[in-house]
């Protein structure tokens, strides 16, 4: 089992494709959470013996270790090491549990971890020219899927979309489209009752925004994706992505950008830090699954990470899966053996509502949870993601 603790987080709001944070770099997008959050809990520079960074593009701005560039522009000593890790849209979660290894291992008292994605900065890609004179071009939109494929991988296990596997899971596991809309429209309503709430603004730092010489600078302080008024009805009005599928635009993720930060200690750091630890990191783990229906991956990693933290998922009181499509997540759900409407999954909504910046979410997730077992007063929950390429990732914790 792991030793390790969440002390304390914030994020960004989530923004959508080429809309409000779209003009903010992604090291820049993750420095300022990095300093907020410094700033918060009156933090000396030299405080993280690491920092560790979920990202996923790694294309354009966010290449050549953006935790390293984050942690220098956010004024962090320059001796803090720092480094980026990629396990795709588990990303965050993934710099998360790095660090609590790395503190159980005795290898740090206190480390900084989360994740960022701008996928509007995400680069056009293109390969050089393997020939002389070669007049071949292909481009690559790096927001999301694979660029530069290969062939023997395609061959083995096909070359779907993200959305194609949405699908996939759905025939599967027997999710029909009205499955998948109810629990969208549902992930919209929980939303939007914690944003009445008020239960995201004590997550969320506000950035500002450019908007040119003439104008001041624009605060942006809530989330841009979320769209309360998609309910059952207007969602059944979508055509699916392919013909006779399930999945549509409004019961998938979103393409966001977004970044969140968490202190991630030992017991002995409460004395450092000065501050008390939300939630325990009690264990982890990740499975790989066939990449055609990898939304099914959280299955397998979630009853690891149960089995690694000696507990079942009736001990759980929060059941957090990424809500990438509606189908995956549901099709998870039928692989646990848990109804579609348990009030223990999803609680304030997910990505569907707030959205999906890859690098971002798995520590965006950890940070809700641990926040929402402190407001609930409830005591376990587990976190789980879904993986491009077929693998799942999860993480348990315990209310402190």
């Amino acid at each position: 089992m792991l030793n390790a603790y969440i002390y304390d987080g914030l994020r960004t709001p989530f923004g959508r494709h080429a809309g409000a944070l779209s003009s903010i770099r992604p090291d820049n997008l993750a420095a300022h959470v990095i300093k907020a959050l410094v700033e918060k809990n009156h933090l000396p520079a030299n405080i993280f013996d690491d920092v560790i960074l979920g990202n996923t593009n790694q294309a354009g701005e966010d290449s050549r270790n953006i935790a390293r560039h984050a942690t220098l522009l956010a004024g962090l000593d320059v001796k803090t090491p720092a480094q980026t890790v990629n396990r795709l849209c588990a990303s965050g979660l993934a710099a998360l549990i790095d660090a609590a290894r790395a503190i159980s291992c005795g290898e740090g008292e206190v480390i900084l971890a989360g994740g960022v994605e701008s996928m509007s900065r995400a680069p056009f890609v293109f390969a050089k020219s393997e020939t002389s004179f070669s007049r071949d071009l292909k481009v690559f939109d790096s927001t999301i899927g694979a660029r530069f494929p290969n062939p023997a991988i395609e061959k083995q296990f096909g070359d779907d979309t993200m959305p194609k596997t949405g699908d996939n899971v759905a025939v599967e596991y027997g999710v029909t489209r009205e499955d998948a809309d109810r629990f969208a429209a549902a992930s919209q309503a929980r939303y939007e009752a914690a944003k009445q709430a008020s239960f995201f603004a004590g997550e969320i730092v506000g950035v500002e925004v450019s908007q040119g010489r003439k104008l001041s600078p624009k605060l942006v302080e809530i989330d841009e994706h979320p769209r309360p008024s998609s309910d059952f009805v207007a969602l059944q009005k979508l055509k699916p992505l392919f013909e006779g599928g399930v999945v549509t635009a409004g019961n998938a993720s979103g393409v966001n950008d977004g970044a969140a930060a968490l202190i991630i200690g030992s017991t002995a750091a409460e004395q450092k830090l000065g501050i008390k630890p939300m939630a325990k990191i009690l264990s982890s783990g990740a499975a790989g699954i066939e990449p055609r229906i990898m939304g099914a991956g959280p299955v397998d990693a979630i009853k690891l990470a149960l089995k690694r933290a000696n507990l079942t998922l009736d001990d759980m009181d929060i059941i957090e899966i990424n809500e990438a499509f509606a189908s995956q997540v549901l099709a998870c759900l039928k692989g646990l053996d848990i109804d579609f409407d348990d009030p223990r999954v999803n609680p304030n909504g997910g990505a569907i509502a707030v959205g999906h910046p890859l690098g971002a979410s798995g520590a965006r997730l950890a940070l809700t949870t641990a926040r929402e077992l402190q407001r609930s007063g409830k005591k376990y929950a587990v976190i789980s993601l879904c993986i491009g390429v077929g693998q799942g990732l999860a993480m348990v914790i315990e209310r402190t």
